[in-house]
């Protein structure tokens, strides 16, 4: 793939995988992002997953056409980026690795060395010329490992984004793009928000015309749609207009419940209900939704004087994730010691911003005449 006459595209793409980072299910795989910069020398940008070693190799050997890279600029140490990170240095002996102080280190725990005999240590605004094409390195800490930098080529106006602006999804798998970004985001970086703005902050003095992450397709057209994006997600914003109920249910009341609240926000004009069963959907997804909507329903039973499993692993998905500044509704359900809304509030009591509505719904074993009223009390104030 061309990007500009002087980059290339040396990616990979994973069909092989099915949960990303042990846990993210990908039904459409993964794309592993390299790039090549051809100049009067050569930079590569970052390596691939151990189990592409040589089919990345030979994208490097044929996009060099018998030259040899100069330099290897390693962005991120995660192991997806940077597991052949040796493989290539033993091929290419003559290659001056760069990277930050804190990825060296790195390389020293991965590889058992640290490469101080052909290294560049880069830091804030250093820059590395290659020919035309100038690289200026920008540091991004904890977004969302320590040693990030990511790069700017001023000549082509390109940005090298490291993780940022990545996706799930292979690059020959069509899918939207939103959607899988919000929920790897979300996933991986969410808890990093403030470091996220402080690096789009460094982005704004930059010209940018097209973005070239780790992960996911390369961005040429709109960008400010992805910046725009990534500004609301970083500063836990609200996206989209609605209302998200997460519930658990074991023999079906407190679903019905979920189901009769759905059915009154809908009625009363919310613009948007959207229903997650914790024990059968993707939770990745589930705590997406939880971040995109501005108002969240809690709803579940009380379970050995606690919160149904299910539940309680989502609000610590929340919390571990700076969940922040939405409305919470809560429904508890229980046969004679009612406390689910009491276990979930103190889950929650950590996080900023959070507005909880006057209405509580508390369901005794099964709907009756109250709770279906408290219903009717809860869905008013979310609409």
């Amino acid at each position: 793939m061309t990007i500009t006459n002087d980059i290339r595209y040396i990616g990979v793409n994973d069909h092989q995988v099915d949960l990303f980072e042990g846990q993210y299910v990908v039904p459409k795989g993964m794309a592993y992002n390299s790039y090549a910069i051809l100049d009067e020398k050569i930079a590569i940008m970052d390596t691939v997953d151990k189990n592409f070693t040589r089919e990345w190799l030979d994208k490097v050997q044929a996009t060099l056409e018998g030259r040899k890279p100069d330099y290897l600029v390693v962005q991120h140490m995660e192991p997806d980026h940077s597991a052949n990170i040796a493989n290539f240095l033993e091929l290419y002996p003559e290659t001056v690795v760069v990277s930050s102080a804190k990825a060296f280190q790195m390389m020293q725990n991965f590889f058992g060395r640290d490469y101080a005999d052909r290294r560049i240590v880069v830091g804030e605004g250093d820059t590395l010329c290659l020919g035309k094409h100038t690289l200026t390195f920008v540091t991004a800490p904890m977004v969302h490992w320590p040693e990030v930098i990511v790069t700017y080529d001023s000549y082509d106006k390109v940005l090298f984004s490291a993780d940022g602006f990545g996706k799930f999804g292979a690059l020959d798998a069509e899918e939207d793009w939103a959607c899988e970004a919000r929920r790897y985001y979300i996933g991986i970086v969410g808890k990093y928000g403030p470091q996220v703005q402080t690096l789009l902050k460094k982005a704004a003095k930059l010209d940018i015309a097209i973005i070239c992450p780790l992960h996911g397709p390369v961005l040429t057209e709109n960008l400010g749609y992805y910046l725009n994006l990534y500004d609301i997600w970083s500063s836990y914003g609200v996206e989209s207009e609605g209302v998200m109920i997460a519930y658990t249910s074991v023999y079906g009341n407190t679903k019905a419940a979920v189901e009769l609240l759905a059915q009154k926000l809908e009625e009363k004009g919310c613009p948007k209900v959207v229903v997650n069963d914790l024990a059968r959907c993707d939770m990745a997804e589930a705590v997406e939704d939880a971040f995109r909507y501005g108002k969240l329903v809690l709803a579940t039973t009380t379970y050995n004087a606690d919160i149904f499993p299910f539940m309680k692993e989502f609000l610590h998905h929340l919390t571990e994730r700076n969940y922040q500044k939405r409305t919470i509704g809560l429904m508890e359900n229980g046969s004679w010691a009612p406390m689910a809304a009491k276990v979930m509030r103190k889950m929650l009591e950590g996080s900023k911003e959070l507005t909880f509505t006057e209405t509580t719904v508390k369901i005794l074993s099964a709907l009756n005449d109250d709770s279906k009223a408290q219903i009717e009390a809860l869905a008013n104030e979310l609409v």
